[in-house]
C-alpha cells in the first residue's frame, strides 16, 4: 500500500510539474480591443475630465505605447489586420462592407488567424463582445476561424445598440425582453458580456487560453444605463453617456485584471488593451471640443489616414515580464500581434504563410522595437486612400488621382507641413512602397468602390 501511495504521489507530482512547465511555456494571452477608444480618452494619455483609474494603473504596472498603430481606421479592416497579421494592402477585408441581411463581408475560408494558430497548440479560444468578420453561416464565422466560444454581437450595425433586442451565445440567438434596440431597456448588453468573460476565464484558468475581448464601449450610439459620476455635469446627455461609457470600460478592464490576480494567473498572462482606431470625433464637434481627443496635436480622426486616425491607445501588462512604468514612442502595428502570439505560444504558422508583422516579444520585455522597412495602410470607405511610413517619413495619398503628400514625423507629428515638393526622391520611394504593399483585389480597387459592395449597400438600405 505504501508503495502504491508513493507511486501515486510521484505520478501526481510529475503531472503537476509537466502541467506547470506547459503553462510556463504557453502564457495566457488577452487582447482587449475597445471600439473607438482614443488616446485622448485615457488619463495617462492626457485626458482631464473622464476618469480611467484602472487603465492609468495598468500603464503604471506595464508599458504604454504612444505610437501603436491600428490596422486601419475603421472597425472591420482594423480587426481583420489584427486577427490575420496582414496589413490592409494584403488583408482580405479592407473596408466596412455590410452584407444583407445582417453582418459584414466574411473572412474567407482558410484564413489564418491568431485563434486558429493558438488553438492548434492546445489553447482554449474565445471572443466576447463584437466579432464583425462574418456571420455564423458564412466562412467568417468565429467558429470557422479558430474560436471555441463566442458571446455577444456579430454584426457591427447590431452592436450600435447597447440595449439590443437580442444577442448571440455560441452562434445561437437569444432574446432580451424589455429592450427596444433604440436605447431603452432593462438589460445593458455589456453587463452580460462582462459576466461571460469573467465566467469563461474562471473556467479556463488551468489551461492556456487566448481571449479576444472585443468590447463595444465606447462606440456610438452613446447609450448607458447609468451616467454615474457624470450625472450632475453641465453637459449634454450624449457627452455624459460617452464619459460614462469610457469609465465603464475602465471598470470592466479592472475587474478582469483583478480576477487574474485572484486566480493566481496574472504572472502568466499577457494583457494588451488597444482601441481599434484613433480619435473618433472631429475636433470642432460637441464631443471633440469637450473631451479634447486631439489634445496630442495629431491630425485626423476615424475614417482618415493621418496619424490622429491611426495611433491608438495601447497598454501592455505582464507582471514580472513587461517593464512597469515604461512609456515608449517606438512604433508597432496590429499586424505584429499574430507573430507575437505565435512566438509566445511556441506555435508554428502554416507552411507558406507570410505575415506582414514582426514579433514584439523582445520589445514587450523592454528591448527595442523590431526594425522594418515600412508600415502601410489603405482604407476603402469613400474614395480609397493610402499611407506609408518609412523611418521618420510618412506619405499620404488622399485619393488615387491626387499627388502624394509627405511629412517628417520627427519634426511634424501633426502632419501640417507637406514637404513633397522639396523631397522628390522620398516621394518616389513612397510611391514605390505603396505599389509594392498593395495586392490588387477586385473587391478593393484603388480607383473607387467595387460594384458588388454598392449593391450590398443598396440592399441594406432597403431592408
Amino acid at each position: 500500500m505504501r508503495s502504491l501511495f508513493l507511486l501515486s504521489a510521484l505520478l501526481l507530482s510529475s503531472f503537476t510539474m509537466a502541467h506547470s512547465a506547459t503553462r510556463a511555456g504557453q502564457p495566457n494571452i488577452i487582447f482587449i480591443l475597445s471600439d473607438d477608444l482614443a488616446q485622448g480618452d485615457v488619463g495617462v494619455y492626457g485626458q482631464k475630465i473622464i476618469q480611467t483609474p484602472r487603465l492609468d494603473r495598468m500603464a503604471r504596472e506595464g508599458t504604454r505605447y504612444t505610437q501603436a498603430y491600428c490596422g486601419t481606421s475603421v472597425c472591420a479592416p482594423s480587426r481583420t489586420s489584427l486577427m490575420t497579421g496582414l496589413h490592409s494592402g494584403h488583408a482580405p477585408v479592407r473596408g466596412n462592407w455590410e452584407v444583407p441581411v445582417e453582418g459584414q463581408l466574411p473572412l474567407p475560408a482558410g484564413t489564418v488567424t491568431i485563434a486558429s494558430v493558438l488553438k492548434s497548440t492546445g489553447y482554449a479560444t474565445a471572443v466576447m463582445g463584437k466579432w464583425g468578420m462574418g456571420m455564423f453561416d458564412t466562412t467568417g464565422s468565429p467558429f470557422k476561424q479558430g474560436f471555441d466560444h463566442h458571446f455577444g454581437y456579430n454584426c457591427q450595425r447590431h452592436a450600435h445598440s447597447y440595449f439590443p433586442t437580442y444577442l448571440y451565445r455560441e452562434g445561437r440567438r437569444f432574446d432580451l425582453p424589455g429592450n427596444d434596440g433604440k436605447g431603452v431597456g432593462r438589460t445593458f448588453a455589456q453587463d452580460l458580456i462582462q459576466n461571460d468573460v469573467l465566467q469563461w476565464v474562471r473556467a479556463k484558468k488551468d489551461q492556456p487560453f487566448f481571449l479576444f475581448y472585443a468590447i463595444t464601449l465606447p462606440h456610438g450610439r452613446h447609450e448607458i444605463d447609468d451616467f454615474g459620476i457624470y450625472a450632475d455635469k453641465p453637459w449634454s446627455p450624449t457627452q455624459k453617456a460617452y464619459a460614462a461609457q469610457v469609465t465603464r470600460l475602465d471598470r470592466d478592464i479592472g475587474q478582469l485584471l483583478d480576477l487574474l490576480a485572484e486566480l493566481g494567473i496574472e504572472k502568466n498572462t499577457l494583457v494588451i488593451t488597444a482601441g481599434d482606431n484613433g480619435s473618433s470625433f472631429e475636433p470642432t464637434s460637441e464631443m471633440g471640443k469637450l473631451f479634447d481627443q486631439a489634445g496630442n496635436g495629431l491630425r485626423g480622426y476615424k475614417r482618415g489616414i493621418y496619424e490622429g486616425a491611426l495611433r491608438q491607445a495601447a497598454i501592455a501588462r505582464w507582471p514580472g515580464v513587461i517593464p512597469a512604468g515604461r512609456v515608449t514612442d517606438e512604433p508597432w502595428a496590429f499586424w505584429d500581434v499574430l507573430p507575437t502570439a505565435v512566438e509566445l505560444a511556441g506555435a508554428k504558422l502554416p507552411a507558406g504563410y507570410q505575415t506582414d508583422g514582426h514579433s514584439l516579444v523582445s520589445f514587450l520585455r523592454g528591448g527595442p522595437a523590431p526594425q522594418r522597412e515600412y508600415f502601410y495602410w489603405e482604407l476603402h470607405e469613400q474614395a480609397p486612400v493610402q499611407a506609408v511610413r518609412f523611418g521618420q517619413w510618412k506619405a499620404v495619398k488622399p485619393r488615387h488621382d491626387r499627388p502624394i503628400e509627405l511629412y517628417d514625423l520627427a519634426t511634424d507629428a501633426a502632419e501640417s507641413r507637406n514637404l513633397a515638393a522639396t523631397k522628390p526622391d522620398l516621394v518616389a520611394r513612397a510611391e514605390s512602397l505603396m505599389k509594392a504593399a498593395h495586392k490588387p483585389d477586385p473587391k478593393w480597387p484603388l480607383t473607387g468602390r467595387a460594384a458588388a459592395r454598392d449593391a450590398d449597400r443598396a440592399a441594406n438600405k432597403k431592408k
